[in-house]
């Protein structure tokens, strides 16, 4: 279906002249911001792991369950670090916390990325 307004043969219009928007917002607005946002859940010692998510989602970057997800895994994983015994050599609950860093920065770092459309 062509546009009657429009004449054959020609191109798109010549009063668009700015570059159509993105279809998703932007999480990051340059480097430093990405950098921050990835230490983020390393800095504050797997305790602001969800945080990068939560904003993600305000910001409409991602779909609220993302979100959900992380807070749900980040507070299961600290209330079973709370609740285990340590006053044995129990090493399970550093590597659930190493875990949840890991994961969180490594997704905090794929949230522009456009090949990632999961949750999206």
């Amino acid at each position: 279906m062509s546009n009657p307004y429009q004449p054959a043969g020609q191109g798109p219009s010549p009063y668009i002249t700015t570059p159509l928007p993105n279809a998703r917002p932007r999480m990051f607005g340059s480097t430093l911001a990405k950098v921050v946002w990835i230490l983020l859940p390393l800095v504050t010692i797997g305790i602001g792991a969800a945080i990068p998510f939560v904003v993600a989602t305000v910001k409409g970057v991602i779909k609220p369950w993302v979100a959900i997800t992380y807070v749900v895994v980040e507070v299961a994983v600290l209330g079973i670090a709370t609740a285990v015994d340590s006053d044995g050599d129990n090493s399970f609950t550093g590597l659930l916390l190493i875990l949840l860093i890991a994961t969180s920065a490594t997704h905090t770092a794929l949230l522009d990325n456009e090949k990632v459309t999961i949750g999206k």
